[in-house]
């Protein structure tokens, strides 16, 4: 009622909803939804507990395991530490409650936010959006991989110890990978046709994420308290494992064993700004969501820093539990570290995998660390299929939050994910797979939605600081003010300018096996990233073409200061 008052009273407002139905109408829809008593309720988190344990899963994941060592190890040891606090300090920490206070503030998803506070730049939720709808398609089948590992480890003998498989070459040569048994496990997924047994492993995670997010947040915050929690016991006996192997001390020393000359490669910031981003889930739109579901009054602050050190900390302390088993695994074979350390899928399901065969036990080993792997990215991928449900449901309230509207509407985005994904379990499955993971939410995607929306917060709205002293009752302190004016937008442009540096000795991308991705891929590649980050400068012109007048462009920046924001209204 108070915004219908601000129209009639101005008469601009009501202008821009008939010229922006898109824009505004959303706001109008998500204040007046109670008014209809037909439409399912939006919900709420029920404890703070499911909110924290909710956003830890979401953004400890599988990077926090199999990037974060290989990082540290690559880019000086301990060295790394200097610009991965700096990073941490200017734009992960400020941006992460950008985007957590955002939601909550205004109870809404990744786009509908943007829309309410800022509707020029909406175009940084419907990119977000886009990257993570490319992300549940790529992501799950690492989870599909780890789940047909977690299977083949119950077996009296692991598959990939010995050469005495169908598929095997008969030459067993640990110092040559193309030989080794471990490789050939690997490859021999790879073979032939669909890969059926991987299909249904795919199939299978798919269910089981479904049915997490079916009721939405009452389903998604019951079933985080065993993803979220399980995968750190798993770590804890993995850790207390490691460090107990011999080798182990020598492995740890190879991954902090600093080296101060790393400091002056720029591809060191770059690796050291790219991995906050992608492990505190930045410009994805779902810390957004996720705060969406909070009450207003929440503490979100003293959050935002609690989970932030849990993130790093996790980070930090993987990095002993993977190297001390490196090290181990180097002694058995009496070679140096360097050559056994690898990063992604290849210490997922290469080098751990042969360090395992290795020990005692290896079956209870690899099951325990295949169960890990299962449950961090399971979470990551449930949550973040409820933030995109979420904000689609948040544009169209009237027409998905009816009846089994929204369930239907989510079975259909798990079956076209599962039906693209279905490309990954075939003879070039793997090869699909890096170029989705290297294009489709890339560091300088990342880098690209961060200085957009510190600019949009900082510079055009300019007064969030006064939205979060409203929910906790005191401003945040100036330093998140100054770094979303002027330290978070700086260096990530910076990091941006050592990327386009790099794109002067731009080659196509190695795919697995030494395979140079042909020019159809890359153009592939491309696309995925355009495809995301097109929508802001295609958003904004299109704002700015249907938008007629002076008074109704000022609106595209930001709302009047009169216009009522903050939480729907109770009842």
């Amino acid at each position: 009622l108070r915004m219908l008052k601000f129209s009639a009273s101005h008469g601009l407002c009501l202008r821009m909803c008939l010229l922006q139905p898109v824009m505004c109408s959303q706001v109008l829809r998500v204040r007046g939804q109670a008014e209809d008593s037909s439409l399912q309720d939006r919900g709420q988190w029920a404890s703070k507990a499911e909110f924290l344990l909710a956003v830890a899963g979401q953004i400890i994941g599988l990077g926090n395991v199999w990037r974060f060592p290989y990082l540290c190890y690559k880019n000086g040891g301990g060295v790394f530490f200097v610009p991965y606090m700096l990073f941490l300090v200017v734009c992960g920490v400020p941006l992460f409650l950008l985007e957590t206070a955002l939601g909550q503030f205004t109870s809404l998803g990744g786009v509908g936010a943007w829309m309410k506070i800022c509707p020029l730049f909406a175009g940084l939720g419907f990119a977000s959006q886009m990257m993570i709808l490319h992300s549940c398609v790529y992501y799950i089948v690492i989870l599909a991989w780890a789940f047909f590992y977690l299977c083949s480890s119950f077996q009296t003998r692991l598959p990939w110890s010995h050469c005495n498989n169908t598929w095997n070459t008969g030459v067993i040569d640990l110092s040559e990978n193309a030989t080794s048994p471990v490789i050939e496990f690997w490859d021999v997924d790879r073979l032939g046709s669909v890969n059926w047994r991987l299909a249904l492993c795919l199939l299978l995670v798919w269910t089981v994420c479904y049915f997490c997010v079916w009721k939405g947040v009452k389903s998604t915050g019951k079933v985080v308290y065993v993803t979220a929690t399980f995968p750190y016991l798993m770590l804890l006996v993995l850790l207390v494992h490691g460090v107990s192997l011999p080798g182990a001390v020598d492995g740890i020393v190879y991954y902090l064993k600093p080296n101060h000359t790393r400091l002056t490669d720029p591809q060191v910031w770059m690796d050291a700004g790219t991995q906050i981003f992608f492990s505190y889930g930045i410009c994805l739109g779902s810390l957004t969501a996720l705060g969406s579901y909070n009450k207003f009054n929440n503490y979100c602050y003293k959050d935002c820093f609690r989970l932030c050190l849990l993130n790093s900390s996790t980070s930090f302390i993987a990095g002993f539990a993977i190297f001390s088993v490196l090290g181990f695994m180097a002694q058995e074979q009496g070679v140096d570290i360097a050559d056994v350390v690898q990063s992604g899928p290849g210490l997922v399901f290469i080098a751990y995998p042969r360090a395992v065969s290795m020990m005692p036990l290896p079956q209870l080993w690899a099951v325990c660390f295949f169960l890990m792997i299962l449950m961090l990215g399971l979470d990551t991928q449930f949550v973040s299929l409820e933030a995109l449900i979420m904000s689609v449901s948040d544009l169209y309230p009237t027409l998905i939050r009816r009846c089994h509207r929204r369930e239907i509407m989510l079975l259909l985005v798990c079956l076209v994910c599962f039906l693209i994904g279905l490309l990954m379990v075939t003879p070039g499955g793997l090869y699909v797979f890096q170029i989705y993971d290297h294009f489709s939410c890339s560091g300088a995607s990342l880098l690209l939605l961060s200085v957009c929306q510190s600019v949009a917060i900082g510079w055009i709205y300019n007064r969030f600081s006064n939205n979060i002293k409203a929910m906790i009752g005191y401003q945040p302190l100036c330093i998140f003010r100054l770094c979303w004016r002027y330290l978070t937008p700086n260096i990530s442009v910076c990091v941006q300018g050592t990327f386009g540096f790099s794109l002067m000795f731009w080659s196509p991308l190695t795919l697995a096996n030494g395979v140079t991705a042909p020019v159809w891929a890359t153009a592939m590649g491309w696309t995925l990233t355009l495809s995301s980050v097109s929508l802001l400068p295609l958003w904004a012109i299109y704002s700015l073409m249907n938008t007629g007048k002076r008074g109704e462009k000022k609106i595209l920046f930001r709302f009047p200061d009169t216009m009522p924001l903050g939480p729907p209204p109770a009842g």
